[in-house]
């Protein structure tokens, strides 16, 4: 059975750090991309870092420079690390896989896990 379940969620001021995981199960995960989405209320899902089978990360503008994707593929386990967060980073985080190649478009993302909840307070 495929789960991805994410945690490390919480609410922090701005200017502080939070680390999310993501724990995978019931795929070949070292050849999946591992992606992040994040939703606010009202708002598009969106697209915020990858990071290839291969270990290459990307990332989205707005994050860049404050965030760093990782994975750990001994332990199926892909992280999030959030540094310098603001209150528009607040958002429900979900991580996504897709086999082989990474895609920012949601569409194309074949698991996703439930989310965890990021609220950052000015």
């Amino acid at each position: 059975q495929v789960q991805l379940v994410e945690s490390g969620g919480g609410s922090v001021q701005a200017g502080g750090s939070l680390r999310l995981s993501c724990a995978a199960a019931g795929f070949t995960y070292n050849t999946y991309c591992l992606a992040w989405f994040r939703q606010a209320p009202g708002k598009e899902r969106e697209w915020v870092a990858s990071t290839y089978p291969g270990a290459k990360t990307v990332y989205a503008n707005s994050v860049k420079g404050r965030f760093t994707a990782s994975r750990d593929n001994a332990k199926n386990t892909a992280f999030l690390q959030m540094n310098s967060l603001k209150p528009e980073d607040s958002a429900m985080y979900s991580c996504a896989a897709k086999h082989d190649y990474c895609s920012t478009d949601s569409r194309q993302l074949t698991y996703w896990g439930q989310g965890t909840q990021v609220t950052v307070s000015s």
